[in-house]
């Protein structure tokens, strides 16, 4: 992770605003701030921001809204922080497309080791870069190709397709575990940077997203089944290149 990693935090609070900027810059990070989504949109227009942490609830323009516009034109990490703990505010921010979430009150390392860990998912700027490590390694499965290394997926066609840290992670470990009935709770594990609990939907939520972009029929599902009463499995057979 780059030393000066631009960190674009968002929230009405400017207390905690502040009291965000002046822990990361301690930790080398550049922190910019906004107060709405009109301060966010000037801001996305004149810099290059690494991750976005948000606040769920904003004036005008809430954080889910936010997420969604940010969502059409931006691959860029976003953790929400929620003032609740509910399952319910979790999941819809993961399904607006945040990667993560973290319920305030908070502990200011929390947020340090989710940023980290959120990160360490992504190449800055949400930008898919070639790594320069070992050989090119991809997931071919049907008509869709995985590169672990560039961390993107590409269709048939050549296109590539946006997925968000989380929907990659969750992706992998399927293709990685091909007709293998993985349990939510085993995928809970291996996607790690979350704290799930036994009752968390956060994964259906991001199942759901990855079939909208991987299936022709997102409701009859062809290849990331449900298991009713088990889990989830990647139907299809996947070959390494």
């Amino acid at each position: 992770m780059p030393e000066t990693s631009t960190v674009l935090v968002i929230d009405d609070d400017r207390q905690i605003r502040t009291m965000l900027r002046h822990y990361l810059e301690e930790e080398r990070f550049r922190v910019l701030e906004a107060a709405d989504g009109g301060q966010m949109r000037q801001i996305f227009a004149a810099e290059m921001i690494d991750l976005v942490l948000m606040d769920l609830t904003l004036p005008g323009e809430d954080g889910l809204t936010l997420a969604r516009h940010l969502r059409q034109t931006s691959m860029v990490p976003i953790i929400m922080l929620t003032g609740k703990s509910d399952v319910i505010d979790r999941v819809a921010g993961l399904e607006a497309g945040a990667d993560d979430y973290i319920a305030k009150p908070f502990h200011l390392r929390e947020v340090l080791a989710r940023i980290r860990t959120v990160m360490r998912r992504v190449q800055p700027n949400g930008s898919t870069v070639e790594s320069s490590t070992g050989p090119a390694q991809t997931l071919c499965f049907e008509q869709w190709r995985l590169d672990l290394h560039r961390r993107c997926l590409i269709q048939g066609t050549g296109e590539p397709v946006a997925l968000t840290a989380g929907e990659f992670e969750l992706l992998k470990i399927l293709a990685q575990n091909a007709q293998r009935v993985l349990s939510r709770e085993t995928l809970m594990d291996l996607t790690k940077g979350q704290e799930w609990s036994p009752y968390d939907r956060a994964i259906d939520t991001q199942i759901g997203r990855l079939r909208k972009k991987l299936e022709k029929h997102p409701e009859a599902p062809e290849l990331i089944k449900t298991v009713r009463g088990v889990g989830y499995v990647l139907a299809a057979t996947v070959t390494v290149e």
